[in-house]
């Protein structure tokens, strides 16, 4: 009984660490089930939370993300997230949401809950990489007929301040035609995004 208490303290923890600062957000608590659980994956939660969540939860994720890709202050800050090189882990997200305004800091830190208790209930979701790659890549072919000038902001490679506004450009035409894509194919694309940024969006063309 104390090592069940011990773990689920444990998670609530973990579901702490992912929502800094969680006393400003209006959070949906109800979700939390405490009794569903697992100690195990509790302790091992860290680098797999995003494969454990399934799609429902990642596309709170990224409903949270298209909102606020519509804010330009908002969508800068997205977008630097999703450079070649950035950091894209839990923590990686939860500094920058922490920047962003109270509505989306709400939206993400609900967001948040939902993929940390998803993935500490749940098995790992199924996730095919050449399907997720397929996925990207007929978003990115749609999103290059519907955008003037998107081809070449997804293709900047450049480190100056013109390539990455060209490329938080495309990134927020991306995710508008996501938007618009079946839930399966934006958790996908969304699984892919987190782990690979937009350099293999690129690569996906």
């Amino acid at each position: 009984m104390r090592k069940s208490l011990q773990a689920c303290c444990l998670a609530l923890g973990i579901v702490a660490a992912s929502i800094a600062h969680a006393q400003q957000y209006e959070l949906d608590l109800s979700r939390i089930d405490l009794s569903a659980i697992d100690p195990q994956a509790a302790a091992a939660i860290g680098g797999d939370v995003l494969r454990r969540a399934p799609d429902p939860a990642i596309d709170d994720l990224f409903q949270a993300v298209h909102a606020s890709s519509r804010t330009p202050r908002e969508a800068a800050l997205l977008c630097g997230l999703f450079e070649p090189d950035a950091d894209r882990s839990m923590a990686a997200l939860q500094r920058t949401v922490e920047r962003m305004g109270p509505d989306s800091r709400e939206r993400f830190a609900n967001a948040f809950v939902g993929v940390a208790l998803a993935g500490l209930q749940g098995e790992p979701a199924a996730y095919d990489a050449a399907q997720a790659r397929q996925a990207l890549k007929a978003t990115v072919v749609k999103a290059g007929f519907l955008h003037a000038g998107f081809s070449a902001g997804i293709n900047a490679s450049g480190d100056d301040a013109a390539s990455r506004e060209a490329r938080c450009t495309a990134f927020g035409q991306l995710v508008d035609v996501l938007g618009n894509e079946p839930l399966e194919t934006r958790a996908l694309a969304t699984r892919w995004l987190l782990e690979q940024g937009l350099t293999l969006a690129v690569a996906a063309r």
